[in-house]
């Protein structure tokens, strides 16, 4: 143990059975393979109450040396969903236009995707999800480091998309390139760079969604 640190009981840890533990585990499973990304969103309200517990567990994430290098942008407002519509579908259509290579457009064919981005608009929640390069002191204001920051903001994106999926809402990751514009749109410092929009919401009456699996266990795991 660190000399100096602070250390307090863990609390709130439940040892379960091993029979509690494969229901849990089978039930939880079950819930996030019904998860999948939508592109037609409905317009109906989402109480803000369940987007911030979605963040608050999002925020629960660990993170190299604790340092939490991440900040989400939440943007409501139909105004700046606008104008984040019309930056976010510049850069689509320089992708699609042939930044993109033909292998990359090939594989987005059955996805049926193209520069138009209607559910920035009609989702009632995009949140944008930031990386903290490097952190900076409140009383100096002197540059901090941060450690493991994609990997940090990753599992903390992660842990937003299965709270909102499990509050019940649809979700979409979506991820334009360059996504500079989002720092001037959200109002965020320099430190901080953008990893991806969360589009979150309820599915759109009658949305239908690609035809694909997942791999199985065999095909994404090794036990040794």
């Amino acid at each position: 143990m660190a000399t100096g640190e602070k250390f307090i009981p863990l609390e709130g840890f439940e040892a379960r059975t091993g029979e509690e533990m494969l229901e849990r585990s089978k039930a939880f499973y079950e819930m996030m393979k019904k998860r999948r990304t939508v592109r037609d969103f409905s317009n109906k309200p989402v109480p803000r109450e369940v987007i911030e517990n979605a963040i608050r567990t999002a925020g629960r994430a660990p993170s190299g040396a604790n340092k939490q290098p991440w900040h989400f942008a939440v943007i409501a407002d139909p105004a700046a969903k606008k104008k984040l519509r019309e930056a976010a579908e510049a850069e689509e259509r320089e992708f699609y236009g042939g930044r993109a290579t033909d292998e990359w457009l090939e594989d987005l064919e059955p996805f049926g995707t193209d520069a138009s981005k209607p559910f920035l608009e009609t989702a009632p929640y995009l949140i944008a999800v930031f990386r903290e390069s490097y952190g900076i002191d409140a009383e100096t204001g002197e540059r901090t480091n941060n450690y493991y920051v994609h990997e940090s903001a990753g599992l903390a994106a992660g842990f937003l998309i299965a709270a909102l999926h499990n509050a019940g809402l649809a979700t979409l990751t979506h991820t334009p390139s360059p996504m500079g514009f989002l720092n001037e749109i959200c109002g965020r410092p320099k430190n901080e760079r953008p990893t991806m929009l969360v589009v979150c919401g309820y599915p759109a009456d009658g949305v239908k969604v690609p035809d694909i699996d997942k791999k199985s266990l065999d095909d994404i795991s090794t036990w040794i």
